[in-house]
């Protein structure tokens, strides 16, 4: 997954293909392709690498197609090599796809047992084999596509090439951002308004859910259910950050919303899909970490980092048996913490440059344990002096407040929890295999929390006017307390704590009144019981209370709640990832209410080079 750029085109495509992949390039990548229609067929370039070993191919090609898909790939299933490559072709049909498809074993085992033959290790062909098989049962080609949607299970973005139909390129989103183009006698497909810059400055963005049929002339537009639909035509410029931004107002809510896809990125980083099992990354120090050697975890991070570790405690505790630690990394080393031989220090950051985490590093690495960074940037000083990396892979994050970098945090620790379970004995290869596949279906469920904005916004209005709020939350979901209370502050300026539950009733009961919010993290798991009893300890006391929980927790929960946000059901391990959604939109929500700097807000860096 990564870039998509497609054309249909009244002059030859294929370097001006390899140029918009060319402005993909910062999403980050391993291999790269374009598929072009010709009188004879699809002719396919991929190479891996490097954008210039697809465009001296392409060079030396000369192709003259009118019509061509282009896709950076960011592997996901099967290696970074020429044939997991995009695109992936099957009969008369090439496609390129970013995002995870769910069920792609199911559907491949079904098109394996009608004589199909697959040529890569990834989930993405599978898609051209659904639409070529259409084709050859006698269905056309916008129904073949269509019906093809209607068997995935997944978050997604594709674009797909048809032998035969020189007029057409067809194009889906689901939890995956897809734009449309407008052109001069052309149509364009992107994965962002950068992809089709360079052509034109009006575009179409695509909404959950749509599909579209584009020729030279015509872009039609369909809802999943097929029924054609107008969507409105944005004007923006061909580069710079309102391009960027797209059809959103600010940084950090493009952001929440690429959530799906990076969340998606840094899974596949780490999982083999194939085995339903975690696979880490492999470490060009050649170091590797043997969770049956460590008897002790240390956790050292900052702000939101330090909340996701705060939440992988629980995670390593609860599925690896190993005793873990979380700490600020501003107090770390000044209380001289004793750190046993059999020691793993995590240091988790986003930049992998704050000041206080490289401290800590050095720290450990003096005391002599093994130590390992999760990290966005695999550049970073950290990541350099750490003697393993786990990156995580959010891409650029723009807004200061942390969003889609906290998720792929949680991600990639989420796995080495997993991992490590596996290593110790704690977890069966059925435990491994249930868990990586609930982490397959999480840019789906990002995707579906993502869709309580419309109800946030009016909630958002109310909390605007409150002077404290306070969050709660139990277990793995008290960090994510912590972590809505700190967005709140961050960016709306309301004073805002984060508790745990249980803790209401030793002091912070007595801020309740009608005027002081109460926001509470509360899925429906084997605390709710207790939670729901804090819930009623505070309505009693005329204090409103916001329950961000799933149908059963709603349903539980009845009357006593303020107003409720209604998150998708999911396995256990995942609340905390589900839960911290409507917490960002309701905080980001709130500052555009108040009228704040949202992207940058006051006081705050995106990097902290200084304790």
């Amino acid at each position: 997954m990564c870039g998509i750029i497609g054309i249909v085109g009244v002059r030859p495509v294929a370097m001006r293909l390899v140029e918009a992949l060319r402005r993909l390039e910062y999403r980050g990548y391993d291999s790269a392709g374009i598929a072009l229609l010709k009188d004879v067929g699809i002719q396919r370039i991929r190479a891996p690498g490097k954008l210039g070993n697809l465009a001296d191919l392409v060079s030396a090609a000369g192709p003259t197609g009118l019509i061509g898909i282009g896709h950076t790939r960011w592997a996901t299933h099967g290696e970074a090599n020429e044939a997991n490559a995009h695109p992936h072709a099957a009969g008369r049909v090439a496609i390129v796809h970013n995002g995870i498809i769910e069920n792609f074993r199911e559907l491949r085992d079904q098109l394996e047992s009608r004589g199909r033959v697959f040529t890569s290790e990834t989930d993405s062909e599978t898609i051209a084999h659904l639409i070529d098989e259409g084709l050859e049962a006698g269905l056309d080609a916008r129904t073949a596509f269509s019906r093809t949607l209607t068997q995935l299970r997944g978050a997604f973005a594709i674009a797909a090439l048809i032998a035969g139909e020189d007029d057409l390129i067809l194009g889906a989103r689901r939890g995956s951002p897809l734009v449309i183009g407008l052109g001069d006698g052309e149509m364009y497909l992107g994965s962002d308004a950068l992809a089709v810059g360079p052509f034109t400055q009006k575009v179409i963005y695509l909404e959950e859910g749509d599909w579209c049929a584009l020729s030279r002339t015509e872009a039609l537009i369909f809802t999943e259910t097929d029924t054609p639909v107008s969507r409105p035509t944005t004007l923006v410029p061909g580069a710079g950050a309102a391009a960027e931004k797209g059809v959103y107002r600010h940084f950090m809510q493009k952001e929440i919303f690429e959530q799906p896809d990076f969340s998606s990125r840094t899974i596949s980083a780490y999982v083999d899909a194939f085995r339903g099992a975690v696979e880490l990354p492999d470490q060009a120090s050649g170091r590797k970490v043997d969770f049956s050697a460590i008897d002790r975890i240390q956790i050292v991070a900052c702000g939101t980092a330090y909340y996701a570790g705060y939440v992988a405690r629980y995670w390593f505790e609860q599925l690896a048996g190993v005793s873990t630690d979380v700490d600020v990394a501003s107090e770390f080393r000044y209380r001289d913490p004793v750190l046993p031989p059999r020691t793993l220090a995590l240091l988790v950051t986003q930049s992998g440059e704050t000041a206080d985490t490289k401290a800590a590093l050095e720290y450990c690495k003096a005391r002599g344990v093994l130590t390992a960074a999760v990290v966005n940037v695999p550049t970073s000083s950290i990541a350099r002096q750490a003697d393993i990396v786990f990156p995580t892979h959010a891409g650029v994050e723009v807004g200061v407040a942390s969003t889609k970098a906290f998720t792929a945090q949680l991600c990639a620790l989420l796995c080495l929890a997993i991992a490590a379970g596996r290593q110790r004995g704690r977890l069966t290869e059925e435990d491994e295999q249930r868990l990586v596949t609930s982490l397959l279906e999480l840019p789906r469920l990002i995707g579906d929390a993502l869709k309580l904005e419309t109800d946030i916004r009016p909630i958002a209005v109310e909390l605007a006017k409150a002077r404290d709020v306070l969050y709660l939350g139990r277990g793995q979901n008290f960090p994510i307390a912590l972590e809505g209370a700190l967005k709140l502050k961050e960016i709306s300026y309301i004073h805002a704590e984060g508790y745990a539950s249980g803790e209401l009733k030793h002091g912070p009961i007595a801020l309740i009144d009608e005027r002081t919010p109460v926001v509470m993290t509360a899925p429906f798991d084997h605390l709710f019981e207790k939670s729901l009893s804090n819930l009623q300890e505070v309505a009693a006391r005329r204090g409103r209370v916001l329950l961000i929980t799933d149908a059963r927790g709603r349903a539980a929960a009845g009357s006593a709640p303020w107003a409720v946000l209604e998150t998708p059901t999911c396995e256990s391990v995942l609340q905390p990832l589900i839960g911290v959604i409507p917490l960002q939109l309701l905080a980001y929500h709130v500052a555009v209410e108040k009228g704040t700097d949202v992207d940058q807000p006051r006081n705050l860096a995106k990097s902290v080079t200084v304790e």
